[in-house]
This record gives structure tokens, sequence and C-alpha cells, in this order.
């Protein structure tokens, strides 16, 4: 794993959206795992600054998104599919049948789980993008998560949600479940890239870059991946010695 500390959030989103542009760059076809929250959402500005210099184009690209909430229409402003569309996908050319969020609009939520982990094995992902909670979760996989678990409906822990709140009029509108990329998902990616900023992040982050590899902190599974690069702001690197 390759850790990378820089300044501020301006500068892990640019160094974090350079690696993403290049990859675009080297080859306009890639697939992209993508994620949400607000750690990515200045890198995203920054590809659709890239976008509209004319830098890259994602008229050829794939994308997967790591999760979304059960409980929720895509038309609610919270969803992932409303966050992804408004933060990135609305601002450039990808073409609407290449995008790929979970779908958790149905009865049968572990039939639709099944569908989008046979896109999955169908799919080979160039780079997968991550954030990564305060209790070390990726994806919606809380701590304790099997490290071979793929696409499944997860219970969202009280820890999960109060973070979440911030999105919402208050906790009871917050999901209690979603729909997320398993953690063997997540590592059949060819490269992953990390993005944490902020002292709420700092536990997690000294726990991943340890070296330590335990489902009691999901993200230090990266310490196993071969291609693992982790940016990180001073703050959330603040407790690595």
């Amino acid at each position: 794993m390759k850790l990378i500390v820089v300044k501020d959030y301006e500068a892990m989103s640019k160094e974090a959206s350079n690696i993403i542009k290049n990859l675009l760059k080297e080859k306009p076809n890639a697939t992209l795992g993508l994620a949400t929250g607000s750690s990515p959402i200045g890198l995203y500005q920054n590809l659709i600054n890239d976008y509209k210099n004319g830098e890259i184009s994602f008229k050829d690209v794939k994308t997967f998104n790591l999760d979304e909430y059960c409980e929720l229409p895509k038309s609610h402003k919270e969803s992932y599919y409303s966050f992804m569309h408004r933060n990135l996908f609305s601002q450039v050319d990808i073409k609407e049948e290449n995008v790929h969020i979970p779908n958790s609009e149905g009865s049968d939520l572990q039939a639709l789980c099944d569908e989008y982990n046979n896109m999955l094995h169908n799919a080979t992902i160039d780079l997968q993008l991550l954030g990564i909670g305060a209790n070390g979760h990726i994806g919606f996989n809380e701590p304790n998560t099997p490290f071979g678990k793929e696409t499944w409906v997860v219970e969202l822990t009280e820890k999960t949600r109060q973070d979440n709140k911030r999105f919402f009029n208050s906790i009871d509108e917050v999901p209690t479940h979603a729909m997320t990329m398993g953690i063997k998902n997540i590592m059949q990616a060819k490269c992953i890239l990390l993005v944490a900023n902020g002292k709420n992040k700092a536990e997690a982050i000294k726990m991943l870059a340890s070296g330590a590899v335990t489902e009691a902190c999901p993200a230090t599974v990266l310490n196993l991946h071969p291609n693992a690069i982790v940016i990180v702001d001073e703050e959330a690197a603040s407790l690595i010695k």
C-alpha cells in the first residue's frame, strides 16, 4: 500500500483526480468504481474541469458505484443516484447506459444484490475509488464484515447513521439499510484509490497505516492489495507515528 500525505482537502482532491485523469488519458474506455460522500466531491469537480478543458472524455467510460441507500427512491435528493448525477455525471459526457448504481428499489433485495453482483463479475474495474468511515468502513461494509462478502444488504450502525445525519433533516430520515459492494468485490479492482480528510478519520487511517489486517477495521484489507494508493490530508494523518 502506498500512503501519500498532503497538506489539505484541496491538495488531496488534486492528487487523486490526477491519478484518475492519467488513467483516462491512457485508457479512454476504463471502468471506474466510484464512491459518494463528502471526500470525493473535490476530485469530481477537478475531473469535471479537466473534461471542460478538453483533457479527458467520459464517453467510453463505464462506472460502477459502491453502494446505494435502501428505503430511498432514486429521485430522492440524498440517494446516491442523485448524488452522482449532481456531482459528476450531469456535467460530463458519460453515457447513461454506462452508469451502474445498485438498484435498491424493489421488494426482492436479494435478487437485486445478485443482479448487481453478476454485473461486477462480468466487469473488470480498472480503478476503485473509496472513502473511509470514521469506524474504518469501506462502502457500507461495517466493522466485522467478512472479507469474503460480495454484494449484500447491510444494516447500518448507529455511528454511520449519525455520521450521515447531516445530509438529512433528522436522524429519523436516515435510512437504516444500504446495498453495497462487498469487500471481495472491492478487492478485485486492479487499483484501489482511497481518499480521506479530517481529524474524524485519523483513528481509521492510523489503523490502516499500521499494516494491520483485521475485519474489525474493514479498510485494513487494503494492506493485502497489490496496488492500493491512500491519499490523506495532514489532519487525517495526524495520529500516524
